[in-house]
């Protein structure tokens, strides 16, 4: 049995457990996947698709991979269904804010006054020249950042390959964006914990068991933040504000059979609130909120087969 695959793409740490059915050869093939989504969806090279269409903003169109016009039209179909909460176009504001990198600080009002206009999903056009696909961002400045989406949609590539080689069952993380392939060898469910956001050791605070085939993806502001002045700012930005969203939710958890969706609606989620949340979107959600309580559907908590094909099995500690 060939040791995991566990290699940094897309920003973060990949790992991969087949188990007694992984191999060298199998790993190499995810390897060289997950190396290909990141080359073409990295903004921070200036030779990746993104990069080469946000340098050409406002003057023409770039052409680009099947997988970025794939996931730049998922995007802005979920940025279309949030009213633009989700707003792939969030680039400047990702770059003003630098969270997570060297640079991170509080930008002036006046800067956001002058990024919130280039944050305009409604401004990103994609073309077909035959049987390529091309994109355009209508004004100068504009700069697409996919890192709210893409990695979903690496999780599931990364799926379709376990599907192709036939493989019983497998874990897939991608920096907290977990997939779980097949059935376990014993029958048991899977047991995903969900993060305490009050806990700095990082100690689960729930216990979801999950069926087969399902993405658990969790957006919270634990993670990647800083501090100024004795105020943490998150990564999570509002493209209406641009700033980044309340805090009143510490944590939003989605489940679904699309890493790419549970992705993207983790962001959209956190952003709504749970009431606007559920009136447009079925996919199940798990708030922890800044009271300490935990907000999900009652049919959440009930027996695995009426519950989305997982359900919260236990409550590891009290958060109130």
């Amino acid at each position: 049995m060939e040791s995991p695959l566990s290699a940094q793409f897309l920003g973060t740490a990949c790992f991969v457990n087949a188990f007694e059915q992984g191999s060298s050869r199998l790993y190499s093939k995810i390897s060289k996947r997950l190396y290909e989504i990141d080359f073409r969806f990295n903004v921070n090279s200036p030779e990746s698709d993104l990069s080469l269409v946000n340098s050409s903003a406002g003057e023409k169109s770039v052409s680009v991979h099947d997988d970025v016009a794939f996931v730049l039209e998922s995007a802005l179909s979920f940025a279309k269904k949030t009213d633009g909460f989700f707003d792939p176009s969030i680039g400047p504001l990702v770059k003003l804010w630098g969270i997570n990198t060297d640079h991170e600080k509080v930008p002036s009002q006046s800067e956001i006054d002058e990024a919130l206009p280039l944050v305009d999903y409604k401004s990103v056009e994609i073309t077909e020249d035959g049987n390529q696909k091309k994109v355009f961002l209508k004004k100068k400045g504009m700069s697409l950042d996919l890192g709210g989406i893409a990695k979903g949609y690496a999780a599931d590539e990364i799926a379709k390959i376990l599907s192709e080689e036939k493989i019983d069952c497998a874990i897939i993380d991608l920096g907290g964006n977990i997939y779980l392939w097949g059935k376990k060898k014993n029958g048991a469910p899977w047991n995903v914990g969900i993060k305490n956001p009050f806990d700095e050791k990082g100690s689960p605070a729930l216990l979801l068991s999950c069926g087969e085939n399902l993405s658990v993806v969790t957006s919270g502001i634990y993670e990647r933040n800083f501090v100024q002045d004795g105020k943490l700012y998150h990564h999570i930005l509002n493209p209406k504000t641009g700033f980044p969203g309340d805090d009143k939710y510490k944590s939003v958890t989605i489940v679904s059979p699309s890493s790419m969706e549970a992705d993207a609606l983790s962001t959209s989620a956190f952003l709504l609130g749970p009431e606007i949340y559920f009136s447009l979107f079925d996919s199940p959600a798990i708030f922890i909120s800044e009271d300490r309580t935990v907000l999900c559907p009652d049919t959440l908590i009930q027996n695995l087969d009426a519950a989305e094909g997982f359900v919260v099995s236990e409550v590891l500690t009290r958060l109130d």
